[in-house]
């Protein structure tokens, strides 16, 4: 899947997460399921539908900045276009030319960014990462704002496998 898909992609599911929806004709998010740190959640219809396992970050650095609100979600389309597919969604811009990194134990994975989103570039970087997920207990982002700011998180993985599973339940 080509970086201007992907990001098109991702951008019409958080549609409704960001703070004007882009049409009345969208739908809203349904919550599918919530399992421990992750709740799942669906929108559209037909091949149009997507389906998503998301959780915000149990601890944000620096804790002297306004992060905004920061999500780790991997999405399903019916359609196929997407299959749990892991983006990371920042509250501010970040800064494109240094890569976000995301990293569960001792594995790496590099995410491209564009505006206020980050990718993994790969398909099979995408499913190693979520494979560390299902098996990890946390994960970590590290980013850098637009502005300079060096930034981490971490995200709990408790309940993702579950989650994961229902995301692709909701989108057969």
């Amino acid at each position: 899947m080509t970086h201007t898909r992907k990001l098109l992609a991702v951008m019409a599911m958080l549609t409704p997460l960001c703070a004007a929806p882009i049409a009345q004709a969208q739908s809203k998010p349904k919550l599918e399921g919530t399992y421990t740190d992750w709740s799942v959640y669906s929108r559209g219809s037909g091949n149009n539908r997507t389906c998503y396992a998301l959780a915000k970050p149990k601890v944000l650095s620096p804790k002297s900045v306004n992060h905004g609100d920061i999500y780790f979600m991997v999405s399903n389309w019916k359609s196929g276009a997407a299959t749990e597919q892991p983006s990371f969604l920042a509250g501010y811009t970040l800064k494109t030319t240094r890569s976000a990194v995301a990293s569960v134990g001792s594995s790496k994975y590099t995410m491209y960014g564009s505006a206020n989103e980050a990718f993994i570039e790969s398909s099979s970087s995408e499913r190693a990462l979520v494979s560390k997920m299902r098996a990890g207990a946390t994960m970590k982002i590290k980013a850098v704002s637009a502005r300079g700011t060096q930034v981490s998180y971490q995200f709990s993985l408790k309940g993702i496998t579950a989650a994961l599973k229902r995301a692709k339940v909701a989108c057969r």
